[in-house]
């Protein structure tokens, strides 16, 4: 069937298949799906200059769709991530990693370890000695999720 279908559209089937890997990358982008639209239509261009050609049969330009499919998203990733400039601000969305070193002053007891405290207008989970309401306490982690700081007596 794939053999019937690859004779009939020609190298029409790697067009085809291509541009529908970009629409997907633009649907759900993640910059994966679209080396490998760019590999299928790279193959469309081999296909259309040596269609005829006996050794271009379909398991060929499916072996040779495969292995540019990963020298491409080999090469994408690495270009990528060369391109990721350093930030001024490494740490602007880690909003818990920001207030490690802040004082502040338990609003809640600490107790079986959990309690809360408030900086600025936000009440803050803490995980802690258990220590009572009022007690001077300073930030000294934030867990990854940024829901929970780590907090120690002052």
């Amino acid at each position: 069937m794939f053999d019937r279908v690859i004779s009939e559209l020609g190298p029409w089937t790697w067009m085809v298949l291509g541009f529908a890997l970009l629409v997907m990358e633009i649907i759900a982008p993640g910059i994966f799906m679209l080396w490998i639209g760019i590999a299928a239509l790279i193959i469309a261009a081999i296909s259309l200059l040596i269609w005829d050609a006996a050794i271009w049969t379909w398991q060929v330009q499916v072996l040779a769709f495969l292995a540019l499919s990963l020298l491409s998203a080999y090469v994408g990733k690495r270009w990528v991530s060369r391109r990721h400039d350093p930030t001024d601000q490494p740490l602007l969305n880690r909003r818990g990693a920001q207030l490690v070193g802040r004082m502040a002053t338990l609003a809640e007891p600490i107790r079986d370890g959990r309690g809360r405290i408030k900086l600025g207008d936000t009440l803050w989970r803490v995980s802690g000695p258990d220590l009572p309401a009022g007690t001077q306490v300073r930030v000294t982690g934030a867990a990854d999720t940024d829901l929970e700081l780590t907090v120690e007596r002052v």
